[in-house]
């Protein structure tokens, strides 16, 4: 895997990934930036969340559960001193469908959080890394 980040003025960067995608980063006014784009943390964040998303909601559809939604609530903390890596981060799963078994949602938490989702792993080797879940029944 491959990325290039080039720096546009400032502390803004175009951030370009190996499949042709593009987003901007920038820092807040006080620190140079102009808030053109996400901070670089809230990114692996965001990344995160995609990551052990992706793997919920394909351990759900393999399991043949008819999941129509899923959201990922993510809360963080960071230390206060520099570097301010994470300390703790909140993953609450959404999820919603017609009928969804708790426990296939249970354990595809349970599976991303412990074998599938390298972010989360590779994060959790700073950061403690929690996650609860709630199920919606989708309506009709």
């Amino acid at each position: 895997m491959k990325a290039r980040i080039k720096w546009v003025e400032n502390v803004c960067f175009m951030g370009e990934s190996e499949t042709g995608h593009a987003v901007i980063l920038d820092g807040a006014p006080d620190a140079g930036g102009r808030n053109l784009g996400m901070r670089p943390m809230e990114m692996l964040l965001i990344g995160m969340g995609a990551c052990t998303s992706f793997d919920v909601v394909t351990i759900l559809k393999k399991a043949r559960q008819p999941v129509t939604d899923c959201v990922a609530d993510i809360s963080a903390e960071r230390a206060d001193e520099v570097p301010k890596v994470f300390t703790k981060i909140h993953v609450h799963f959404v999820v919603t469908g017609k009928g969804l078994n708790p426990a296939q949602v249970e354990r595809a938490v349970k599976l991303s959080a412990e074998k599938y989702c390298s972010a989360s792993i590779m994060l959790g080797k700073a950061a403690e890394i929690t996650h609860d879940f709630e199920v919606v029944e989708a309506a009709l």
